[in-house]
């Protein structure tokens, strides 16, 4: 049975000590979307969201989110990432957030990659409040992760 990495032996919730692991390459995706209404679809295709320009801005949060993961979640590590890519794309039914995250470093980046699904996805979030009421954001999940021996 597999125990829980972040809980030491008296229960106690703490950091993961990584420095005796080797240095490799760490590549995480991730993706989820939104469900929006056909309206504001259709508001952010024609560039009409009062707050600009959608898409791109949601884009560029979740990347400046990445590299924020570990000042927003206590136990994730500091990691230096060496590439952050966040692709927002509208779909008839909303937007899909896909994030692929990379360093070089002893721990993984699935954390990052996480969070920038999720910051990109807020964006677009609060960007169309104001015009929809309904938003879902919905399956966010890891799809990959991949760890490279150097």
């Amino acid at each position: 049975m597999k125990k829980l990495t972040h809980i030491d032996e008296k229960g106690a919730a703490t950091m993961v000590d990584v420095s005796d692991k080797a240095i490799s390459q760490r590549i995480a995706i991730a993706k989820g979307n939104i469900l929006l209404a056909e309206n504001t679809v259709k508001l952010i295709r024609e560039n009409q969201i009062k707050k600009g320009d959608v898409l791109t801005v949601a884009e560029l949060a979740g990347i400046q989110s990445a590299k924020e993961t570990a000042r927003l979640i206590p136990l994730c590590h500091n990691i230096f990432l060496t590439k952050v890519e966040v692709k927002c794309t509208l779909t008839e039914q909303g937007v899909e957030a896909e994030s692929m995250v990379k360093c070089t470093g002893q721990t993984g980046v699935e954390m990052e990659a996480l969070t920038a699904v999720n910051i990109a996805l807020l964006t677009i979030y609060d960007m169309c409040k104001a015009v929809d009421k309904e938003m879902v954001m919905q399956n966010i999940h890891l799809v990959k992760k991949e760890k490279i021996e150097i």
